[in-house]
């Protein structure tokens, strides 16, 4: 058991407190910004799920980001808030008035260490950046008691260096200490002797929490982070799927499911529901547009599927010889309910659940009508179906411009001709164009209605399943002022679901103009 005076333990074992940074280094992601509303979504659920620490964004970074970590803080119940702030003054000010409103606010600072970073990043001396680490500590102190310091690239930082860096932050009143591996470089022994030598060497180490933070560069992030568990950490900085900026960051649920599953090789307690791991899985996955791999451990959806004889057959004689762990233990229910245009709202509402949704009754209500009209629309209904469609409506939900109604003549003798009416904030308005090709005409029908500049950079389009009556899921990104979104849609008619899509990305893409949110430096 370690040392360290800030742990706690629960049965005997070291207590882990899981920091979830989905809100701000997973909207890091290129194209995953979030709205207010989805942030706020989000929060509840990961406080909700007995998440410790919530990373709720960066308060520098934009009007739109203090907003969100200000009423984040505000709303949470249990878990602490944190704000980032880097070492100048005024972000750490700016952090500091964004989350004085929680119950548990923490200003999370930091400044590069490595000899690359400080050469190029910073150009600045190593003694200067000494200098910088104490005054930054010393005045999110002033701010708030919690106050979390992180030595950014930390695993690419020389060792005598590092052990001052921590011992300064932690004498000016740090109460964690995180040494992430930012670019996703180190290896899962060396990680854990880099915390072991530093939790060694700096005299003051056991008046600190340490924190692991990883990125996935070379596949090794949720590895590492255990490592770092090993070497002495007790803090997990993570993120719902393992989103986040290059490769991402390491998976939250893979994390809590190892401690869980091997407890045995890591004999640590953390407060995660884990029932709750796949509806958060969901909500990250629908609000950033960023699907999760079919074999993603953990909430992919070939997570508990088998299909090989072989498999079955062990599966059907006991469940252990395939499975090292229940569906149930993550959210996801055995039971299997056919859906179709016979279906009730009861046998629906149970499906939603066994898929990791949780909808209000209004939203229950338009996804209920939706299946309806897709069950007379096709002759399957599968469980992807019914994830497309309910995906789309929370996508969907607080868009100003909706599709009401499209027409598309098309065929050998062009130009094809579209006819679209959209609802622009409780306007409706209607257009028609031509163009080279039904998806050209419109995209270009959009145009006409709202006049935009973003430049289109990906259209692609797949069957959610198989069968000439597949729904088609349509994912479209778009740039414009050095700003990229994606969005993505799903209907049975190809058309309607790009002409859904495009409008998904071009409100984000509204969101973004009205938020202006400058590029901004990050940590981790």
């Amino acid at each position: 058991m370690t040392t360290n005076a800030a742990s706690q333990t629960v049965s005997g074992k070291d207590r882990v407190l899981i920091f979830d940074t989905t809100l701000r280094d997973g909207e890091q992601s290129p194209g995953a910004s979030m709205t207010l509303e989805e942030k706020l979504q989000v929060a509840d659920l990961l406080d909700e799920m007995g998440v410790d620490i919530i990373e709720a964004g960066f308060p520098i970074a934009s009007e739109g980001d203090f907003e969100a970590v200000t009423e984040i803080s505000r709303r949470v119940k249990r878990a602490t808030v944190a704000g980032l702030a880097r070492a100048g003054q005024k972000d750490i000010d700016r952090a500091g008035e964004a989350v004085k409103g929680a119950v548990r606010p923490r200003i999370h600072t930091f400044i590069s260490t490595s000899p690359v970073h400080m050469k190029h990043k910073l150009q600045m001396a190593p003694e200067k950046v000494l200098d910088l680490v104490t005054a930054s500590v010393t005045r999110a102190r002033n701010w708030v008691e919690d106050v979390e310091w992180s030595a950014e690239d930390g695993t690419r930082t020389e060792m005598d260096f590092l052990c001052r860096c921590v011992e300064a932050a932690i004498r000016a009143g740090a109460t964690t200490i995180n040494i992430p591996d930012t670019v996703g470089y180190t290896t899962p022994g060396e990680y854990a002797r880099i915390f072991r030598t530093v939790r060694e060497r700096v005299p003051n180490s056991d008046k600190a929490i340490f924190s692991v933070h990883c990125h996935n560069d070379l596949g090794m992030a949720v590895a590492n982070t255990l490592a770092g568990l090993q070497g002495g950490a007790r803090q997990i900085e993570c993120t719902v799927n393992g989103i986040g900026e290059r490769a991402g960051n390491a998976a939250l649920e893979e994390i809590v499911m190892a401690i869980k599953t091997r407890n045995d090789a890591f004999p640590y307690e953390c407060g995660v529901e884990t029932t709750m791991l796949t509806r958060a899985s969901k909500l990250v996955a629908a609000v950033t547009s960023f699907p999760v791999q079919y074999n993603k451990a953990i909430v992919g959806r070939n997570a508990f599927a088998h299909e090989s004889g072989i498999h079955q057959d062990g599966m059907l004689k006991n469940t252990e010889t395939y499975e090292i762990m229940t569906p149930e233990s993550v959210g996801v229910s055995k039971t299997s309910l056919v859906m179709g245009k016979h279906s009730g709202r009861h046998a629906f509402r149970e499906k939603l659940k066994e898929l990791g949704y949780d909808l209000g009754e209004n939203a229950l209500e338009d996804a209920f009508k939706r299946m309806k009209d897709l069950a007379d629309r096709k002759k399957h209904v599968y469980d992807e179906d019914i994830e497309a469609l309910v995906d789309d409506e929370i996508l969907t939900a607080h868009d100003g411009i909706k599709v009401v109604a499209l027409t598309i003549i098309a065929g050998t003798q062009g130009p094809q001709l579209a006819t679209l009416t959209l609802d622009v904030n409780g306007a409706h308005k209607t257009v028609q164009s031509t163009g080279n090709g039904p998806v050209d005409a419109c995209f270009n029908a959009i145009h006409a209605l709202v006049p935009h500049e973003a430049r289109l950079e990906l259209y692609q389009v797949h069957a959610v399943t198989e069968g000439t009556d597949a729904q088609a899921e349509v994912s479209v990104r778009l740039a414009e002022d050095g700003k990229s979104v994606t969005a993505k849609a799903a209907d049975p008619d190809t058309l309607v679901a790009s002409a859904r899509a495009y409008l998904g990305a071009l409100n984000k893409l509204m969101v973004k103009r009205l938020r202006g949110k400058p590029e901004a430096l990050a940590a981790g």
